[in-house]
């Protein structure tokens, strides 16, 4: 399935507290989840009889990849109907992905930002046409083949069709580089360098520098920092009180997951590679540093899908019409696939059948996919801690992917 290309996270040589683990996971016996203890809850009634083969395909997944440690959760009106864990958070440490375990979803915080823009255009202060450079008028410093920085609007950087790049730091040539640009101002003095790949709204072309813009206008509008405004107007509100952005506090710290990598060695083997539980997303955290418990994202999901008996009041948030309006498909994201991107949503969208909603996050070595189908309010999160350079288990995943998608549709996939 098209999903957001790999953030800046797998880049090796740039982050600290890295170091290799693959002889100490085959000393104790940890070479792959199937050796660490499984945790699934018994699968409710309203889990369904596609909930165990949603499991074995999770469990061949983890194996194909030598995925470390994950887990996935089915929700059902706005309610964990079933869970599965599996492998370690931690190896070092012998510490087992459970409920309690914080992962880290990368680009999936990319529709935080989008549903700040949508509350702040409901409130007047902005328009979805409105020209970005009124705004973040640094963006003219950008080279523009096409003379059209002027015409890109905020709905082009929500829908990603600006025709911005997708890698927020370009250059790759030299390990002291920084992991990601850690302000503004390094940001607008790398613009100078960079270009406009294609006419503004032509096509689509995934961006992570555009949601760094749009926090940029939330920032001006409203006058608090994104992290702020997102912990005081999403947060607060839906009660997700263990997600934070940026280093994890001391008391949710003995939950934090390392992220882990899985490269090609000197040798032509494949090495873990331990990341640590920290990692600096720099100035990038509005499209890629949201950190929880799968708990917090089921929240997520019972305000997404408005969920009865859910204790939260999504119109809080941000009116119904108002996110269904975010669903609506506004670009393609291949010829011929099935999915199209709609205002920072990822749809999976067919006349023949529900369309499904979400989005996808690769980020310092975790991978995360979070979807749902709006019509009968059932979502499914999966959070890996493992990218494995190779990508042996690819066909294992399209699997898995396949059974959540035909799951969320009740089974006619």
């Amino acid at each position: 399935m098209p999903r957001e290309p790999a953030e800046r996270g797998r880049d090796r040589s740039r982050r600290s507290g890295r170091r290799a683990v693959g002889t100490l996971l085959c000393v104790c016996g940890l070479a792959g989840p199937a050796s660490a203890q499984q945790r699934t809850e018994p699968p409710a009634p309203v889990a369904g009889a596609e909930w165990p083969e949603l499991v074995r395909r999770f469990d061949a997944y983890m194996a194909a990849d030598r995925v470390v440690g994950g887990s996935v959760a089915l929700v059902r009106d706005g309610r964990i109907a079933a869970r599965h864990d599996n492998g370690w958070a931690d190896v070092a440490n012998r510490r087992l992905v459970d409920d309690s375990t914080l992962f880290h979803y990368g680009s999936i915080t990319k529709t935080l930002t989008a549903i700040a823009i949508m509350q702040l255009r409901d409130r007047g202060l902005l328009s979805l046409d409105d020209p970005v450079v009124r705004r973040v008028p640094e963006l003219r410093r950008l080279h523009d083949p096409y003379g059209r920085i002027d015409s890109i609007t905020v709905r082009m950087l929500l829908s990603h069709s600006a025709g911005f790049m997708n890698p927020t730091w370009p250059y790759r040539d030299a390990a002291w580089q920084p992991f990601e640009p850690t302000s503004w101002d390094q940001l607008v003095a790398m613009m100078p360098y960079q270009r406009l790949h294609f006419p503004p709204g032509s096509r689509y072309g995934y961006s992570n520098p555009a949601f760094i813009y749009l926090a940029r206008i939330i920032e001006q509008l409203t006058g608090d920092p994104w992290q702020s405004y997102i912990q005081k107007h999403l947060f607060m509100p839906l009660r997700l009180h263990r997600s934070y952005f940026g280093t994890t506090p001391p008391h949710l710290a003995p939950h934090r997951s390392h992220g882990y990598d899985i490269v090609i060695g000197a040798n032509g083997r494949d090495s873990i590679i331990d990341n640590g539980a920290e990692f600096d997303p720099g100035i990038t955290i509005p499209n890629g540093g949201w950190n929880a418990p799968l708990e917090d994202l089921v929240r997520y999901v019972a305000f997404l899908t408005a969920a009865p008996g859910a204790d939260i009041d999504p119109e809080r948030v941000l009116a119904r019409g108002s996110l269904e309006e975010m669903w609506q498909p506004v670009v393609a994201v291949a010829p011929d696939s099935a999915e199209v991107m709609g205002l920072s949503f990822f749809l999976r969208h067919t006349p023949q059948q529900a369309t499904l909603v979400g989005h996808t996050g690769t980020q310092a070595g975790f991978r995360t996919f979070l979807y749902f189908n709006p019509a009968n309010r059932t979502g499914i999160i999966l959070a890996f801690n493992t990218s494995h350079e190779r990508n042996p288990g690819a066909a294992a995943l399209e699997d898995l992917l396949a059974q959540s998608f035909s799951v969320l549709r009740g089974g006619v996939d």
